[in-house]
């Protein structure tokens, strides 16, 4: 299982305009899905993410997009 958060670049060019940070979890054909599922609701529990689309490829490789909104914090003095 491979986890990954998109840099920058590549978030804006996806999604320009919303303010997410975005990270991929890659898990391969012969990784067990209860796995894949603990992990996704760990992040989403725990790290504020949430499930933002999950994709089934032919071979039976899966890939899970998270999201979370980037909170821009204002200095005070």
């Amino acid at each position: 299982m491979k986890e990954q958060i998109l840099p920058r670049s590549v978030e804006q060019r996806l999604y320009q305009g919303q303010n997410y940070e975005y990270m991929v979890i890659s898990v391969a054909r012969g990784e067990s899905l209860p796995d894949a599922r603990r992990r996704v609701l760990e992040h989403s529990e725990y790290g504020k993410w949430e499930l933002h689309r999950s994709v089934l490829y032919m071979g039976g490789h899966r890939q899970y997009w998270m999201r979370r909104r980037v909170m821009n914090v204002a200095r005070t003095f």
